[in-house]
């Protein structure tokens, strides 16, 4: 178990919202090093879809940092819970699963973890191994230890409250499942999505009225998905799943906007946003560049480097050679300089412009792409060099709607 508290500490908040008590955090892990007993961190999910995608990850990451500490992490299939269905954020009660949905969907769970999380560490538990032997006295016992009052204090079930809509009493009962779970594991530590808050603090509740040590609640942010608005889901079709095949999993996460990759960034890597921002705002780093190697790093952690690299090229090609015409002759520099500035390029060269002020004017309007990257710099200049072939590098020149291809003098590149 790593024994520096401060380290610790800095690991587990990482791109987390909110820890509810930071204090009691510090406090529980000192005993834990000091007893060289570690924590109890849980994590529930209810098998309600067969596919984890990178919204998932975020909590799984989350898990693995508890992991890489040296504490015990438990995966909770809320098989039992998932036969009511959580209304957490839900204006309406939802559909609720059969066994045989449930009993599927869970078995497809542990071998996509794996790829995240160490399962040789790891203790995967049912709640249906004490839910599901509770007697009616065991429920109504819980249920009497809590208030409809609190229950209500819940938005969603205040504002469908409020506008009559229907809440059954299976819902009320469900947080109060939740939270058993925690007092059933004796949890130090409950992980969850900011929409599960309710259910994490009722959890602390539960906990303190069976004479057990509330546990600890972080809460993650939830990953936008792939059209940067709603929370990623299969439902809505905007997830990236991390069954899916490397192209199409590189595809869509090269579509995601500029602003949403900070936040890939952030949950779902450990590289330094703050420098990765630096360098975007500097110039230093282009946008599609940052995303292009978000896409890999996120690609090589469930398909490998090989496959990651391979992906960024065939992306790459495809981006530079997209409405690029085909029967462009290449046009050779034979100026014996190892590189000539663009707006040369622009005028001197190629004439597809009409003056140097012209050229330097298209630049800095974002007009002119080379190999498909729009360049903004008016310093920007082409440098000789050969490609994996030993040929000259080539550059693809655009201009609005006009097309040119150009190379450095193939003896002066290799002389």
């Amino acid at each position: 178990m790593e024994k520096n508290i401060d380290r610790q500490l800095e690991l587990i908040a990482r791109g987390t919202v909110e820890i509810i008590q930071l204090d009691e955090l510090k406090k529980k892990l000192e005993n834990a090093i000091k007893t060289n007993k570690p924590l109890v961190v849980k994590a529930g999910f209810d098998p309600t879809a067969p596919d984890i995608h990178l919204g998932h990850t975020v909590l799984l990451r989350k898990m693995r940092h508890f992991q890489d500490l040296g504490h015990k992490v438990i995966f909770l299939i809320g098989d039992h819970t998932a036969l009511i269905g959580d209304p957490s954020g839900a204006s309406k009660t939802r559909p609720r699963l059969n066994k045989e949905e449930v009993r599927d969907n869970a078995k497809t769970y542990e071998k996509q973890i794996s790829r995240i999380l160490d399962t040789n560490k790891l203790e995967i538990r049912f709640n249906s191994e004490w839910l599901g032997k509770m007697d009616i006295a065991a429920i109504a016992e819980l249920m009497s230890r809590y208030s409809v009052i609190r229950l209500l204090e819940r938005d969603d079930f205040f504002n469908r409250y409020k506008e009559g809509k229907t809440i059954s009493m299976l819902e009320f009962l469900y947080p109060l499942l939740q939270g058993y779970d925690s007092v059933a594991l004796k949890a130090d530590v409950e992980l969850g999505g900011t929409d599960q808050k309710f259910n994490l603090l009722v959890g602390r509740d539960i906990q303190g009225l069976y004479d057990q040590e509330p546990q600890i609640v972080i809460t993650m942010p939830l990953l936008e998905g792939t059209d940067g608005i709603n929370k990623m889901s299969k439902s809505l079709g905007n997830y990236v799943g991390i069954n899916e095949n490397a192209k199409e999993m590189f595809g869509k996460l090269m579509s995601i906007s500029d602003e949403l990759m900070y936040k890939y960034y952030e949950l779902l890597t450990d590289e330094d946003v703050a420098k990765i921002k630096s360098d975007v705002a500097s110039g230093k780093l282009h946008p599609k560049a940052a995303k292009i190697n978000l896409a890999k790093i996120i690609v090589n952690q469930y398909h490998g480097e090989k496959e990651a690299s391979k992906q960024a090229e065939e992306f790459d090609r495809a981006f530079k050679d997209k409405g690029f015409p085909r029967d462009i002759p290449v046009y050779e520099l034979k100026s014996g300089h190892m590189m000539e500035s663009l707006i040369t390029i622009l005028f001197d060269r190629l004439h597809l412009v009409g003056s140097r002020s012209e050229a330097k004017r298209k630049i800095q309007e974002g007009a002119v792409e080379v190999n498909g990257e729009k360049i903004i710099k008016v310093d920007f200049a082409l440098e000789a060099g050969m490609d994996e072939n030993d040929n000259p590098i080539e550059y693809k020149i655009r201009v609005g709607k006009k097309f040119a291809r150009v190379c450095f003098s193939s003896e002066w590149v290799s002389g």
